[in-house]
């Protein structure tokens, strides 16, 4: 294998191709990242499929994906894109279509079979219409559930949740109730110049932290009397070892012996005499 990945043929000629064969049911064909995309009437999709399946020079035969997109400040907000893909040539399109939430799409599920779990997926996430599929109902949230989860405008939190019940011994659903307020979050990094001071910080800059709005419980009286309260160490000189015989090293007790051990009055000793027990 050359490659690791497998070589699509390359966009040349496809716009004018396929210009010559849509017509007037193509209003705008762009190429953008490698790939084309065909913008297409919403009237004259099917009749765009075919001709992209049997136009020789074209020959989309497989579609592949069906995807959603929401742009709510457009009169027609949503745009249905579907993914086509050629076999004899290699080469991949997308055809954009766009609707609102009133006016149906045309279904392709009489082109390709496979088109009726993808336009399901549309309608469910987006509220898509399809004129024409025998069997468009939702297909990945539960049963009654409300709005559309990928539409703009859909709340993150989404509206209700649901647990497992012990009294009705069943799933429950309940609406959200969140268990931290979102308001108390200031978005704020301490990486990039929070203008809070951490615990602990206050002693590089001899800054205090503040006592309202501060990350840390710890309020500026606190944290005061903590400093206050710090003890000072009673060794009047670091304890060093510069020389072997400052180890205890040749010497015939170097501090290791039974008797030489600390009297601990909570610990019981065994029969032995240890304190391992």
């Amino acid at each position: 294998m050359r490659a690791p990945a497998p070589k699509f043929a390359d966009n040349d000629g496809v716009i004018e191709t396929a210009r010559s064969a849509l017509g007037n049911r193509l209003f705008d064909a762009v190429e953008r990242v490698g790939e084309v995309q065909l913008h297409v009437t919403r009237d004259g999709l099917v009749d765009t499929m075919v001709a992209l399946r049997d136009t020789p020079g074209l020959e989309y035969q497989q579609l592949m994906e069906i995807a959603g997109v929401d742009y709510p400040e457009r009169d027609e907000r949503f745009e249905v894109v579907y993914c086509l893909l050629s076999l004899t040539r290699n080469h991949r399109l997308h055809v954009h279509v766009r609707t609102d939430e009133e006016r149906p799409v045309p279904s392709v599920t009489g082109i390709w079979p496979v088109a009726g779990w993808l336009e399901r997926e549309v309608y469910d996430m987006y509220g898509v219409l399809f004129d024409g599929n025998p069997d468009l109902r939702r297909i990945l949230t539960d049963y009654g559930f409300r709005g559309h989860p990928q539409r703009k405008d859909f709340p993150l939190t989404g509206y209700v949740e649901l647990r497992y019940s012990e009294e009705a011994k069943r799933v429950v659903y309940e609406p959200v109730e969140l268990a931290q307020d979102f308001r108390t979050f200031d978005f704020m990094s301490p990486w990039e110049g929070a203008k809070y001071v951490l615990p602990g910080d206050e002693k590089a800059g001899g800054a205090e932290p503040e006592a309202k709005g501060a990350p840390s419980p710890v309020t500026a009286e606190e944290q005061k009397k903590a400093d206050d309260a710090k003890v000072e160490p009673k060794a009047t000189e670091p304890k060093t070892t510069e020389r072997p015989e400052q180890t205890g090293a040749g010497k015939d007790d170097p501090g290791n012996q039974p008797k030489d051990k600390p009297k601990d009055p909570d610990v019981v000793p065994t029969k032995q005499g240890g304190q391992d027990e």
